[in-house]
């Protein structure tokens, strides 16, 4: 099993930033993409940026040139710096990946960490 571990949310004003990490623990034997969501309350899931094992990256029309992903592959550490909030960046931030592990290859999620952008 994988256990992703999401850090780095809070509150922040508008126009400030934040830093979220995700830590990947755990058995295993190769990664291969990589993401962060996020739920506002009352809307679905989205997809925020995703980042591939070869270094691809993509990220919702919504947050381009505001956020950046990142990973530390040594580390096992997913990163997403997240600058000029907006208040509808308030969201559950959630990372996941889709990972080898003995036996398999599937996708684990992350409990999320809450962003609050008020002032």
């Amino acid at each position: 099993q994988v256990q992703l571990v999401e850090s780095g949310g809070g509150l922040v004003q508008p126009g400030g930033s934040l830093r979220l990490s995700c830590a990947a623990s755990g058995t295993i034997w190769g990664i291969y993409d990589m993401g962060w969501y996020r739920q506002a309350p009352g809307k679905q899931r989205e997809l925020v940026a995703n980042i591939t094992s070869v270094g691809i990256i993509m990220y919702a029309d919504s947050v381009k040139g505001r956020f950046t992903i990142s990973r530390d592959i040594a580390e096992n550490i997913l990163y997403l710096q997240m600058n000029s909030l907006k208040p509808e960046d308030t969201a559950v931030y959630s990372c996941n990946g889709f990972f080898e592990v003995p036996g398999s290859k599937r996708v684990f999620w992350g409990q999320g960490t809450q962003v609050t952008v008020s002032s």
